[in-house]
């Protein structure tokens, strides 16, 4: 009866959630163990399930670098990077589109099928969902001279969201799961960083809440693990060396989103079983919540 009466309890505290996100878009970027943890795949897929079924609006834009990699690998075909971005040429690109097209959003899609949804697998070039240009990294160059500019080919920067067909898959009742590669105005194809896409889309379509999920349980300061953090208060952190790696982009993504409309953008550990039911149906919530301001609140239990 005890065990029955705390479940009852679970239900009670996560009825006023419902209700506020009944209707509205939450979207999530779906990327590290938790996309190839079998267990931790099942557990995400039941989730988006029920949050459709319930009335909220999962928009899924995933991941895929590790899969690139290895296939990458298997052709040998070298990966560079460069700034923390993949150099990629037509070979590359090829390879990129096919994982993260042809494979990784269709795995995601069965997955979700499978636990008794309906999802719908694009990528940005479907609909003109993602309008890019092609991206050029700046290499400071020494004795003042004017910075180095290097082609890495075909990845791109965002230009433009048209979040028409995605508003028409969630009308529809569909569950849109995107693929970070989008198309040039002339129809060339290029990678885009998924962080990036999730931001951008998660403006462009009003969403209520961004969800990243990564494999740690939030940002990290000097102090301890980061509960709530304002935009103005990122570059403190950047300034005292507890931002790096790949938090850089999260962060980045993060603070684009809030200050295109997003109320609130989460850094998640994806890890965590059920990680998104408890960051949106629980009165205290889990990771890093990241809105406008410039709060910086540690964990009591950093």
């Amino acid at each position: 009866m005890e065990h029955a009466k705390r479940r009852a309890a679970i239900l009670h505290e996560a009825l006023p959630y419902i209700q506020k996100f009944s209707g509205k878009t939450v979207l999530i970027k779906y990327g590290g163990h938790a996309m190839v943890d079998p267990d931790l795949q099942q557990s995400f897929a039941r989730d988006v399930v029920l949050l459709k079924q319930i009335g909220v609006n999962p928009v899924v834009v995933h991941g895929g670098g590790p899969q690139i990699g290895e296939f990458l690998q298997k052709l040998d075909i070298p990966s560079r990077f460069v700034g923390g971005q993949r150099i990629t040429d037509d070979e590359t690109m090829s390879v990129v589109e096919m994982v993260l097209v042809g494979k990784v959003n269709k795995e995601i899609v069965n997955m979700i099928q499978t636990a008794g949804g309906k999802a719908v697998g694009l990528s940005g070039k479907d609909g003109g969902l993602v309008v890019a240009t092609r991206m050029k990294l700046e290499q400071e160059s020494p004795d003042d001279a004017p910075p180095e500019i290097i082609d890495i080919g075909k990845v791109g920067q965002i230009t433009k969201i048209n979040p028409e067909v995605i508003e028409s898959v969630e009308s529809s009742g569909f569950i849109a799961v995107i693929a970070p590669v989008g198309r040039s105005r002339d129809g060339e194809t290029l990678n885009i960083n998924a962080d990036t896409v999730a931001g951008e889309l998660a403006a462009a379509l009003g969403a209520e809440k961004l969800i990243l999920l990564t494999d740690v349980p939030g940002v990290k300061s000097s102090d301890g693990w980061v509960q709530s953090l304002g935009v103005d208060a990122i570059a403190k952190l950047a300034e005292a060396g507890d931002v790096t790696g790949g938090m850089i982009p999260k962060l980045d993504c993060a603070a684009n989103a809030v200050k295109g409309g997003v109320p609130e953008v989460h850094i998640l550990d994806g890890r965590v079983p059920n990680v998104v039911l408890l960051e949106l149906f629980t009165d205290e919530g889990v990771g890093t919540m990241i809105t406008r301001g410039n709060d910086l609140k540690v964990r009591a239990d950093a």
